[in-house]
This record gives C-alpha cells, sequence and structure tokens, in this order.
C-alpha cells in the first residue's frame, strides 16, 4: 500500500542566517511533553527562528513566514511563545489585526497554564492570568509575560517586550509597527526578535510592512533576516494538485484535496492562488508609486525665476511620529509645468515655533499652505494663527485630501506636469515612497520605503494647494 501524500517540507524560498547552534529541538520537545506534536516543516522553521552565534545571540533578529492559511502557522508560533516563557523568561507581545483573532491565541495559550490536572508544572508556573477583554495576559513566576492586543495606533505604548509576533502581518501598516517598535529599544533581555506571520496581500489589504520585509530578505540587505515562503510565481493552471501539495506543506496532515477543491471552484483563479497556492502578486510586490524613469523625465537644470505674477503654496507634512517634518514648496506660472522643491527635512526635537516663523516670514507671497500631521499640525496651525498668518491660508487635510493630493502629483509625474531639480533627499523619497491604503473606498496615500516619504508627500501637498486654492497673494 502506498504511504500518504503530504505538503512539502522544503519552502520555495528559504533565506536564514548562518548559525552555530539552536534552541530548536529544545523547544520541540518542551511543546511534546505537553501533547504539541509539531510536522517536521514547523520543526525545520523553529530550528532557524531559535539560532544562535557564537555570542549566544539570535541568528534573526527578523523572521518572516509565508505560508497558505491553515497550514499551522500558529500551533508553530505557539511553540516559540511557550519556550520563550518557560525556559527564556521572555517579555512578549503578541499582536493580530483583529481582536477575535487574538483573543483565540491567548486562550490556547493560557489552557497549559490553567489546567492544573494534566499539566501541574505550568500551572505552578503561572502567577496570574488576566483576561480584561482586549488585554489579555499571562504573567508567570519566573518574571515572564505574554500580551495578546489587536493592533492600533497607540497599542502597547510605554510597555517593554524582548519578541513581538505580528500575526496576521499582510494587515500590518506603518502607522501600527511603528507604535509598537519602541518597545524593544529597551528589551529586557537585550535579545531582540521580531516575526512576521501572515500570507499574501490581497488588492484591499492596508498592509505596507509585510510586502517590504519581503523585498529586504530577497534582496539580502539584512543579514540577520529569515524568511520562508510557499509559494508559486504565477497563477498558472490552478486545477494542478501538484502544485497544491507544494504550496501547502499541512496538505495530507490536516487539510484534505477536497476542500481544497471547493475552495478552487468557488474562489477566483486570482484569490485561489493567493489564498492557497501563496502566490504574491505584483500589488503585493510592486507598490511603488513612482518609476525611476518618470521621475527622472521631471529633473530640470533650470528652475522658473521668480515672477510677479506667480502663485506659491507650501506643503507641510509631519512623519506618523511627529518626530520629523518636511516642507517643500510649488510655484505655478503661465504656460510652464508647476515647480517643486523640498525645502526643509528636520527634526521636531526644537517645537514648532521654528516651522511657524519659517512660514509667517513668507506669507505676503503665499497663497496657501497644506499641513498634514497628527498633534503637531493642529499645534503648527494655531501657532501660525496666533503669529499672523492668514487664517483663510491655512489649509488643514482631511483623509480625502491626502487621497487626492497622492493621486494628483502621482499623475502629474506620469504626465510630465511637474518638475523638479533633482534633491538627493526629495528623489530618495519619491522612489522608495509605497502606495499605502487609506479611507474605505480602495484610496491611497504615501507610505515609507527605504526612505521616509515626508519629502515627497509634503511637494504633494504643496502641489495640490497651487492647483486648487483660488487665493493668490500677488493680486487684491
Amino acid at each position: 500500500m502506498s504511504s500518504q501524500r503530504i505538503g512539502r517540507r522544503e519552502p520555495r524560498i528559504r533565506l536564514e542566517p548562518p548559525r552555530v547552534d539552536s534552541d530548536g529541538q529544545d523547544a520541540a520537545d518542551l511543546a511534546s511533553a505537553y501533547g504539541l506534536t509539531m510536522d517536521p516543516w514547523q520543526s525545520d522553521i523553529l530550528e532557524a527562528w531559535l539560532g544562535r552565534d557564537g555570542a549566544d545571540r539570535f541568528t534573526a533578529t527578523t523572521c518572516g513566514l509565508s505560508v497558505p492559511r491553515q497550514n499551522g502557522k500558529n500551533a508553530l508560533l505557539e511553540v516559540r511563545e511557550l519556550y520563550g516563557l518557560c525556559i527564556l523568561g521572555e517579555q512578549i507581545l503578541h499582536t493580530a489585526h483583529e481582536v477575535k483573532t487574538a483573543a483565540v491565541a491567548f486562550r490556547r495559550l493560557a489552557s497549559f497554564f490553567e489546567n492544573k490536572e494534566q499539566y501541574p508544572e505550568l500551572a505552578e508556573l503561572c502567577d496570574s492570568v488576566r483576561r480584561t477583554n482586549g488585554q489579555e495576559a499571562i504573567y508567570l513566576t519566573n518574571g515572564a509575560s505574554i500580551q495578546f492586543a489587536a493592533r492600533s495606533r497607540g497599542a502597547n505604548r510605554g510597555f517593554t517586550y524582548d519578541l513581538v509576533a505580528f500575526d496576521e502581518a499582510q494587515e500590518l501598516t506603518d502607522e501600527q509597527q511603528e507604535a509598537i517598535l519602541s518597545t524593544m529599544a529597551a528589551a529586557p533581555s537585550g535579545n531582540r526578535q521580531l516575526i512576521y506571520m501572515g500570507t499574501p496581500p490581497g488588492p484591499r489589504s492596508p498592509g505596507e510592512v509585510f510586502p517590504r520585509v519581503r523585498k529586504s530578505a530577497l534582496s539580502g540587505e539584512e543579514r540577520s533576516l529569515c524568511w520562508h515562503e510557499w509559494s508559486v510565481e504565477e497563477v498558472g493552471n490552478v486545477a494542478d494538485r501538484s502544485r497544491w501539495y507544494e504550496t501547502n506543506p499541512a496538505l495530507g496532515i490536516r487539510l484534505d484535496e477536497s476542500f481544497t477543491e471547493t475552495e478552487r471552484l468557488r474562489m477566483t483563479p486570482e484569490g485561489f492562488a493567493r489564498e492557497r497556492l501563496g502566490w504574491w502578486s505584483d500589488f503585493a510586490t510592486v507598490r511603488a508609486v513612482f518609476g525611476a524613469a518618470e521621475w527622472e523625465k521631471c529633473r530640470t537644470m533650470t528652475p522658473p525665476c521668480p515672477k510677479e505674477d506667480e502663485k506659491i503654496c507650501y506643503g507641510v507634512k509631519f512623519t506618523p511620529d511627529d518626530a520629523e517634518v518636511a516642507i517643500s514648496v510649488a510655484t505655478m506660472q503661465k504656460g510652464i509645468p508647476i515647480h517643486v522643491e523640498c525645502t526643509e527635512f528636520r527634526s521636531m526635537s526644537d517645537g514648532i515655533a521654528w516651522v511657524s516663523s519659517w512660514l509667517v516670514g513668507r506669507k505676503e507671497k503665499c497663497s496657501a499652505v497644506m499641513i498634514d500631521g497628527r498633534a503637531n499640525a493642529a499645534a503648527l496651525v494655531q501657532r501660525l494663527i496666533d503669529d499672523g498668518f492668514p487664517k483663510r491660508a491655512i489649509m488643514v487635510t482631511r483623509t480625502q485630501d491626502a487621497m487626492a493630493a497622492a493621486i494628483t502629483f502621482r499623475d502629474a509625474v506620469r504626465n510630465g506636469d511637474v518638475t523638479h531639480f533633482g534633491q538627493e533627499a526629495l528623489t530618495n523619497s519619491a522612489l522608495s515612497a509605497q502606495k499605502r491604503s487609506i479611507g474605505n473606498e480602495g484610496g491611497w496615500g504615501f507610505g515609507s520605503g527605504r526612505f521616509s516619504c515626508a519629502p515627497v508627500e509634503s511637494c504633494a501637498l504643496a502641489y495640490y494647494a497651487v492647483k486648487t486654492t483660488k487665493r493668490h497673494a500677488g493680486r487684491k
């Protein structure tokens, strides 16, 4: 009798930092003692995640896993977290896109520490379990803890962690990640690790982070980044069952052919390829706003000379963490494309006063200033008004304005309706900018890539302001 067919153990893409040792087998043995039997592919990944160098530190400080749904990602993470709590004494944050997903993971792990009859050692190790909705946590007597939370802009500020796990990583936005990463700056163990687990993002997925982590892994630019991916390179023949087994390591273990066939019949070929075959579409891999060639075509060595009848507007963009600000200018003259320049990109360590002073000094020729940001934006508006800047010249960006500014500026670059003179900071910002989903209607704005998107976003605001404002400072 032939043995049952099971999914491919080896991922299509496997990138792992060199290691001299690993805690992987110890973690697997601990899990096995409490009834958690790992699949061979899960054991392989655990070996990489818990690999150590000669200084006994993790070789993989960032770990990424892209595998189709229901293959066992969460069971793998459960083993990693159990080992981190019981043996390594880590402070852990487990985050998910939805509250219910985080709650399921919490209940599963808590069941090991609350069953005195079946797991007496773990129950003895447990100090307390918090069940407050949205703030679930487990605290151990060895000082370790794990908190479970759905992601938000201000989630878990004020806490410190050794390990942060991003479940449903395809939905993770830059804003959410930025609110969390600072919690690892003073990690108690000094041995930090980030884990991103998910599936290829779909067309309406808001996440910018997971595709960027993947891109970084494939480029080889991060030596401490570990990446495993079960996937196909193209949609291809989705009815070919051999491709199902190539991309689903748990097929024949906890997944079966019959329901996979049902999925295929109910989904579009692209949807099935993404959800069940791990296909990273062009949308997921190429989210750049501008192409290098089209941006270069807009470069000019002779910016327009100032004229009496020109219209001048400024764009001010504060970074999501309010740590930096970019200021750009757009000038409009008859018969030539609008010209943009990024005039300032600085830290906010000196406060808001200099920004107001800079703009007030140019108010006589400024038709409008468009401002986007969080708390600093509101503070700047009030400061400008107090300092005598014309109130009617101040435009505060709303969500629909941010979307319109991004799309308008993107189209202007594509159509050659704008010029710039090749500033390095602005060019780096523009060519690394990613599309970031905003609003509920499929709109997008700028998201950061390798460089901050603030300089190019401030240019877009200035361009949009000079195109739309009816105010002209040079006219009565």
